[in-house]
């Protein structure tokens, strides 16, 4: 059983580079002129808006975390504190509108009759597939009298002009949240200030959080393939080229890699997801020497076949290509590990997974973090402050932290009915689980990320040690944990740029032709969103 929070890569979901959300200190922006765009910003004290963090650990780790790393569980924890004295509602029912991955509909069961009797009121799902739900939410949000009590928005990818949505749509938790106020909800104040400062907007906070991972991807790699021809992790692109050509071997139907296109910029090379400060001006992903060194070391990968040739054809499933030993070297958030792991296992048990660490071309590696939450929510505004603090009250129920009996019961059910206990008392999910979960209550409002597996708790070490490993490396970017509303005139302006990294690594285009495309970048309005960012750098706090 692994953490039931998806845990989204913002660079593997969006390719690196792509600014999210909305800037709290930034009035909504249009035009193309910058210094329209940022007149009236203001800049806002966070003190007076975010809620005061309390941490709790109602049930200590196993592996503590380090330098904000995600601490583990490797065992059960016997005695299950209660973190809510009482049902926070008063029966009033509440529509909550949620994406979905899962095949459960919405719908009254068991599970949920249970869920609403803890909570004291009944929730009801609008869901919607996560493919189509962005799309859905701009049509719904143009028409605020269908918008849920309680929605949904993902973080890495919020539906166009929401910044304007949510001053018009949802209530502004300000007065119910802010500093000392959050105290009546403590599970809401043991929340990451980060994660937080990820809801504001303009000024005010909006947003619930769902807390993300510090370090978002990995490059895996079979460790049994490496260690049985006696070789070890590369740590930078020279290693990781003579391992590759050590580990190509198409007679044997093994090649070296999957894409590197993520991996290699972000985690070899050190290039920047979007902005960077050098010698006090903005440079862009693009425009960095990381970047075009990155993408020089992929056409090598490709140039002398060490990528499968699946890849650049487009086709089969580069999960199990390495998981069947087809390729002995993977790209992916760190959220799949686990899964991998136990896919794996199924049909090559004597096989293990191993994520590399310290990479680097350039001495100390470089790591930027993730986004301070992977979804965050939202409630529709009311005349009523009765009705928000009830849903606050079930948000502070179902933030509840890991091992407490309140998560428990949002993650396994009843006893008896949603699962049984093994010898060391770890739930076992019934069939009943399976066909009764909801499964989106996370992707409203989640406890602080926690790591926990208990069919594989040497994974769980293995995981927390390397997240903590590479925790020392970690840097924030030009604006820290701000986020910022990247005006909707540059929302496509990336998306030419990521599809000739295609074509150029795997030779179909020349490094000329990159640069070349770096120009027309910026003038056809690169150039004009830097100087937007750089209004915005300019107000934020020192």
């Amino acid at each position: 059983m692994s953490t039931t929070t998806p845990k989204l890569s913002r660079r593997a979901v969006l390719g690196a580079g792509t600014a999210l959300g909305a800037l709290p200190i930034l009035a909504s922006c249009g035009g193309s002129d910058p210094s329209e765009q940022a007149a009236g910003s203001v800049v806002v004290d966070d003190a007076a808006i975010l809620p005061a963090y309390t941490q709790t650990q109602p049930v200590p780790p196993d592996i503590p975390g380090t330098d904000g790393s995600t601490p583990g569980y490797t065992t059960y924890p016997s005695d299950r504190p209660q973190t809510v004295d009482a049902p926070p509602g008063s029966g009033g029912t509440f529509t909550c509108m949620v994406p979905t991955w899962s095949g459960v509909k919405s719908g009254t069961n068991a599970f949920t009759d249970a869920l609403d009797t803890a909570l004291g009121a009944k929730l009801e799902y609008q869901m919607t597939t996560g493919d189509d739900y962005r799309d859905k939410q701009s049509a719904v949000f143009a028409s605020p009298k269908d918008v849920a009590d309680w929605v949904s928005v993902f973080g890495w990818n919020p539906p166009a002009r929401f910044d304007q949505a949510v001053e018009a749509v949802f209530e502004d938790l300000t007065p119910f949240l802010a500093g000392d106020k959050i105290a009546k909800w403590p599970n809401l104040a043991n929340l990451p200030t980060d994660a937080w400062r990820f809801g504001e907007f303009k000024g005010k906070l909006y947003g619930i959080p769902v807390p993300g991972e510090i370090v978002t991807d990995a490059i895996f790699y079979r460790s049994d393939i490496f260690s049985g021809m006696g070789m070890e992790a590369p740590r930078t692109p020279e290693d990781f080229l003579a391992a590759c050509a050590e580990l190509t071997d198409p007679g044997a139907g093994r090649w070296a890699c999957n894409d590197m296109r993520s991996a290699a910029p972000n985690l070899l090379f050190g290039a920047p997801p979007d902005w960077r400060m050098v010698d006090g001006a903005l440079q862009y992903r693009w425009e960095t020497q990381e970047y075009r060194d990155a993408l020089e070391f992929q056409r090598e990968l490709f140039s002398k076949e060490y990528v499968h040739p699946d890849v650049a054809a487009d086709s089969g499933d580069a999960k199990q290509r390495f998981q069947g030993g087809q390729v002995a070297i993977h790209y992916d958030g760190v959220g799949a590990w686990g899964e991998m792991i136990s896919t794996m296992r199924a049909a090559h048990p004597e096989a293990t997974i191993a994520a590399m660490t310290g990479l680097s071309a350039g001495g100390k590696p470089i790591r930027y973090k993730g986004s301070a939450a992977n979804f965050f929510s939202f409630l529709k505004k009311s005349d009523d402050p009765a009705r928000i603090e009830e849903l606050l009250g079930i948000a502070n129920f179902l933030a509840a932290p890991f091992g407490t009996k309140e998560w428990e019961l949002a993650s396994f059910g009843v006893e008896g009915t949603h699962f049984t206990r093994d010898a060391n008392g770890v739930p076992v999910p019934t069939e009943a689980l399976t066909e009764q979960h909801p499964g989106v209550l996370a992707t409203l409002v989640a406890g602080p990320v926690a790591k926990y597996d208990f069919s594989q708790p040497d994974f769980v070490t293995q995981y927390c040690e390397w997240m903590a490993g590479e925790a020392q490396y970690l840097q924030d970017g030009p604006f820290g944990t701000y986020r910022i509303t990247r005006p909707v005139e540059y929302a496509s302006l990336d998306q030419p740029m990521y599809d000739l990294e295609v074509d150029v690594a795997r030779g179909r285009k020349s490094m000329d032709d990159f640069d070349a495309a770096v120009k027309t970048w910026k003038s056809s309005g690169g150039d004009r969103m830097r100087e937007f960012y750089m209004s915005v750098y300019e107000q934020l706090p020192r």
